[in-house]
């Protein structure tokens, strides 16, 4: 089983959104595991207090409560994920562009959306 690391981004979009390809990933890509970092769970919690993210931010913080919670911390989410990927390695599901690249060049690996299904990129 290979976790995937979702960022705040990806994690709404997948708690909230219809993923087409969601019940044959293990076919598509593997067997794998979204997992939700603590820095994830605290940016949700701060985007909370937005009024209009509000509905998605609730949302999402309930569909993450059936994910594993892994301890990755600190201030900005993107910096402790590069900074995470660079010490452990993994996949980090994201829709950042400039994310991405950070984490292909930190010797990351990519999983994001694309036409609502989920997406290993090289």
């Amino acid at each position: 089983m290979v976790e995937v690391i979702c960022d705040t981004s990806f994690l709404i979009h997948i708690a909230t959104k219809r993923i087409k390809n969601i019940s044959s990933l293990e076919t598509d890509v593997g067997q794998i595991q979204f997992v939700v970092p603590d820095v994830v769970i605290n940016e949700l919690q701060k985007l909370g207090s937005q009024d209009k993210k509000q509905k998605l931010v609730l949302a999402t913080l309930n569909f993450s409560k059936n994910l594993k919670k892994i301890s990755i911390v600190g201030e900005f989410a993107d910096k402790a994920l590069i900074d995470h990927v660079k010490l452990h390695g993994g996949i980090i599901g994201t829709l950042d562009k400039e994310l991405k690249d950070k984490v292909k060049n930190s010797g990351g690996s990519i999983m994001s959306l694309s036409n609502d299904r989920v997406v290993l990129e090289s």
